[in-house]
């Protein structure tokens, strides 16, 4: 028997009303920040991400999908969204657009890694991207938006935690000071940090294992080597978070997994959650991502968010969403003319705007009507030869088990003064 590969999952009927829910609010909050919707290609030239991510990372090492097509062209499944919108802002000129160019995604992700709770192979997330102003009050509404959305989806007990990694300038001074730190400690990291140590330390800090993140706690702290600029970047960034009233914590330890982050990062957390499952949504600032990939110096910020782990955060809250909506009318039918009459009908109210149930298959009167009870509909349509012959129809209140007869004729006008 076919199952689903190792790392993905079927979203069944049952599970969309929440996945409808968070990308209701999605684009509710994105059209209240004035961020308009992008789709990218799920399949991108190789370059593009191992160029963007940083061919030091775990994503690119370890965990895209990348595939020779039959032209021999080097293709990956896209592994995050970033990379990919900013692609699209240089070739289309976007640059031309009043700035910041303001944009979201709701798109697949691939990523080779070991499946566990709220991580998956093949998930799914919400991103944004704010294209073209360093101003940190840009940050500061960023980080607004990604906080509200939380907030709006009803979700308790939100962390937010916030640090910056400064720039090309300042940042060589502190990986030094990375490296001499941790190469005091070589013998204790895990096999991928001691190949970190010399290659990129900063990814050190990002280490989720348990033998090395005591290290991290008491590692050199990025804010210490901040260049003039970044320090005011982030002083100002702070200024306007208190101005908001959004609560934050500065972890030093916090510099995120791919290499075009610069300045300000941060990341989102709910209650209840630990280790490498607790993160919702992160994001930061990569100022210098769009000119590497051939546009001009373009500054920028962004967030995302993975579905699948708001479904779970959502649900070990006990956060109610609403229900789909269910039939508002069933028809039942007993008999070839009824049920000759019964597919016309439901033709018609289906036309006139209102949803209808109805069952095939000739069974009984009592099997339709209790299938109608379990579908939850509030009225329930009843045709018999006796209705075919008079040309009216029983109409019954599934609440009230109230019923009349009316002109079929009159069955859509009815029904619309009557159904929510």
């Amino acid at each position: 028997m076919y199952q689903a590969p190792r790392g993905t999952s079927d979203i069944l009927p049952g599970e969309q009303v929440y996945w409808g829910y968070i990308r209701q609010k999605a684009s509710a909050i994105c059209a209240l920040y004035g961020y308009q919707r992008i789709d990218t290609p799920t399949f991108e030239d190789a370059r593009l991400f191992e160029r963007s991510i940083g061919e030091e990372t775990d994503i690119v090492e370890k965990e895209m999908y990348t595939f020779e097509d039959r032209s021999g062209d080097r293709l990956t499944l896209r592994p995050e969204g970033t990379a990919s919108v900013c692609r699209a802002y240089v070739e289309h000129g976007m640059h031309t657009l009043p700035q910041p160019v303001r944009l979201y995604y709701d798109a697949a992700i691939f990523r080779y890694e070991r499946p566990q709770a709220g991580r998956y192979r093949q998930h799914h997330q919400f991103g944004v991207e704010a294209l073209g102003d360093g101003d940190p009050a840009l940050d500061a509404e960023v980080i607004e938006m990604a906080w509200q959305f939380y907030v709006n989806l009803g979700l308790r007990g939100l962390s937010l935690n916030l640090n910056s990694i400064g720039c090309n300038s300042c940042r060589p001074a502190y990986l030094d000071s990375l490296r001499d730190y941790y190469s005091q400690h070589r013998e204790s990291l895990c096999p991928d940090c001691k190949r970190r140590l010399s290659r990129n330390p900063l990814r050190i800090l990002d280490c989720k294992k348990p033998s090395c993140i005591p290290f991290s706690e008491r590692a050199p702290r990025s804010i210490d080597y901040l260049c003039r600029e970044c320090a005011e970047h982030f002083d100002r960034l702070e200024r306007y978070l208190v101005l908001l009233n959004l609560p934050y914590v500065v972890n030093h330890s916090l510099v995120r997994g791919l290499d075009y982050y610069t300045k300000t990062v941060f990341e989102i957390a709910p209650e209840g959650e630990i280790a490498a499952q607790a993160t919702i949504g992160a994001g930061g600032r990569y100022d210098d991502l769009i000119e590497q990939l051939g546009g001009k110096p373009t500054p920028a910020i962004g967030f995302a968010t993975g579905i699948e782990r708001l479904v779970r955060n959502l649900k070990k809250q006990k956060v109610a969403v609403p229900a789909n909506p269910s039939h508002a009318v069933f028809i039942a039918y007993l008999g070839q003319d009824a049920k000759d009459v019964a597919m016309k009908l439901a033709s018609h109210l289906r036309n006139s705007g209102l949803s209808v149930a109805l069952t095939f298959g000739d069974r009984s009167l009592k099997a339709q009507l209790k299938q109608a009870n379990s579908t939850g509909v509030q009225r329930a349509v009843i045709i018999g030869d006796d209705e075919v012959r008079s040309g009216a129809v029983m109409l019954r209140d599934m609440d009230k088990g109230e019923q009349e007869m009316i002109p079929l004729d009159k069955v859509a006008e009815v029904l619309s003064q009557v159904v929510a």
